[in-house]
């Protein structure tokens, strides 16, 4: 077998091709991120294997995001066995080979390269509804996190232009304060107001919810506000509002999508009571290939919920922190699904409160249950079957 290491970067990729002896075979060298450098890679590979008299390939490359993805398409599709290695691990193997300080692109590759003979393979064989998932609910991920900060952004806007105002609604982000503060961005603009046209602004916005009553209270308390009168800072205030409502519209866009990709995978996830399309669609996205772990800790350790250990000598810590060394969106996502099926799921709400009995601190306890989950979720991807709350 010839093993070919590459180095990622954005503009050029550099390759070093090793046979199963280590001794290498081609040298470090560069070619572009286009098609005309992906050929040049498929032909020295393929020189190579012919030099060695192997058919047997394995490319390996780190996971760097976005900068790898169209050459592990181009790779796959031409029928190379491909690895995809943890940034991590490839950082301490080439540590572990030399005391010199010495990083390069090339030196890189090499190292990518004399990994894989030892390194544990995991090809990459990911069907297509799961690359489909894994880009939109990252870009899922991002949006919200946009939203959360335009959020803010409202909080410190009401602030100024009417802080009393949280005081008579549930939420300022609910839709008939958005629409209220859309046309009259402020306390100074709702006093002048005539009450008819604040009434039908909130009534239209809350379904019938908010009437002449609302409407009264709103407008009294604006005129007496401490609030500013702002120009600059109504405007911001009415940009900020339309972008909060831009970015609603994209995640709902964008949950119909992860709908659909998920009901298309059939997944037994969604037999979990409490997992969402959208949590199913994010595990199954970061998980990608269940196959690649031989066990429910593997799985653990990959989403970084796996507790530190340290010991020395006679010293044996009893309090570590969790590793989190690993997907951050995964993560993210098991923790949520174990706090909304301990919600839904008699098993797991005991679970969880036999936890909390113990004296944990709930996020502890939770912690705990979604390394429950995580057992379960292998369990059921590797026979493809359905929750059985009683198994």
């Amino acid at each position: 077998m010839i093993y070919s290491g590459i180095d990622v970067a954005k503009n050029k990729h550099d390759c070093c091709i090793v046979n199963s002896s280590g001794e290498v075979v081609v040298e470090s060298f560069s070619f572009d991120n286009n098609r005309d450098g992906f050929n040049k890679l498929l032909c020295a590979i393929k020189q190579a294997a012919q030099k060695e008299q192997t058919q047997e390939i394995r490319a390996g490359l780190e996971a760097t995001g976005h900068y790898s993805a169209n050459l592990v398409a181009f790779l796959r599709n031409s029928g190379v066995e491909l690895v995809v290695l943890n940034p991590l691990q490839v950082n301490l193997f080439r540590k572990s080979h030399t005391l010199r300080k010495t990083k390069t692109d090339k030196i890189d590759a090499k190292c990518i390269a004399k990994m894989l003979i030892t390194a544990d393979a995991n090809p990459v064989c990911l069907s297509y509804q799961i690359q489909e998932l894994k880009s939109l609910t990252r870009h899922r991920s991002r949006v919200v996190s946009q939203q959360s900060k335009c959020k803010q952004s409202l909080s410190r806007l009401v602030d100024i232009l009417f802080p009393e105002l949280p005081t008579v609604c549930c939420s300022i982000t609910q839709a008939s304060i958005v629409a209220l503060l859309l046309e009259l961005p402020g306390a100074h603009a709702i006093s002048e107001c005539r009450i008819n046209r604040l009434c039908r602004i909130l009534q239209k916005a809350s379904k019938g919810r908010y009437s002449l009553d609302k409407a009264k209270e709103i407008k009294d308390l604006a005129c007496q506000s401490i609030a500013i009168s702002s120009p600059a800072t109504s405007i911001e205030l009415r940009f900020t509002l339309q972008h909060l409502l831009f970015l609603q519209d994209q995640i709902r866009e964008l949950d119909q999508s992860i709908r659909i990709c998920t009901q298309q995978t059939q997944t037994p996830l969604l037999t979990i009571p409490g997992i969402s399309y959208t949590l199913a669609g994010v595990i199954l996205a970061e998980i990608g290939d269940i196959h690649r772990f031989d066990s429910p800790d593997q799985l653990q350790a990959f989403a970084g919920l796996e507790p530190s250990t340290y010991q020395s000598g006679n010293f044996q810590a009893n309090r570590t922190s969790m590793v989190k060394h690993g997907s951050t969106y995964l993560r993210w996502a098991l923790i949520q699904a174990a706090r909304l099926v301990s919600q839904n799921c008699e098993t797991f709400h005991n679970y969880l409160q036999n936890k909390r009995a113990q004296g944990k601190h709930y996020f502890v306890a939770l912690s705990h249950t979604s390394k429950k989950l995580i057992r379960v979720i292998f369990h059921i991807l590797i026979s493809n079957e359905a929750f059985d709350p009683q198994a």
